[in-house]
């Protein structure tokens, strides 16, 4: 086997340790779910790939920044050149708080919120395609499940 060459993915050896792994299963389909979605996606710039801290800054405008990352598990230097880009690109602003001006509080820019929508048409449908052929049962226990992940991992990382 050391000698040949795999040409079909589908004869990959995949070793017990991986396909046993929550985490290596997570990761993978992240990858392949954004690809997925990437490829069908045009005209919206960076927004796609941050979708999901567009829409936690919809939910909760003029959120901080600390807390921002915090939601989604970044550093805030991690951060901060994301939201550059996102600023740039005119999806969101930040603003100093009043009551404290260290403090720089995000918000969708005017406007932003119209292509928001837009674009969470075709993430729905994106959706829809990845969980197709599961049940409104097994689409809700597999909901429930990532969330227990998510409470152990913000347990872990959380203030």
């Amino acid at each position: 086997m050391a000698d040949e060459i795999i040409r079909d993915v589908a004869a990959l050896v995949e070793p017990p340790s991986l396909r046993d792994s929550v985490s290596y299963r997570i990761r993978l389909l992240q990858i392949a779910a954004y690809k997925s979605f990437e490829a069908k996606v045009e005209g919206f710039g960076s927004a796609p790939r941050y979708f999901g801290l567009l829409k936690i800054v919809e939910a909760n405008p003029g959120i901080p920044q600390s807390r921002l990352a915090e939601a989604i598990f970044l550093d805030r230097s991690s951060l901060v050149p994301i939201l550059d880009a996102l600023s740039r690109e005119g999806w969101i602003e930040r603003r100093p708080s009043e009551q404290d001006r260290r403090v720089r509080l995000v918000l969708l820019a005017e406007g932003a919120g119209t292509r928001l929508g837009e674009l969470e048409l075709q993430v729905k449908a994106h959706e829809a395609a990845m969980a197709e052929g599961l049940s409104r049962e097994d689409r809700a226990e597999l909901l429930r499940l990532l969330g227990r992940l998510d409470e152990n991992l913000r347990k872990e990382f959380g203030p």
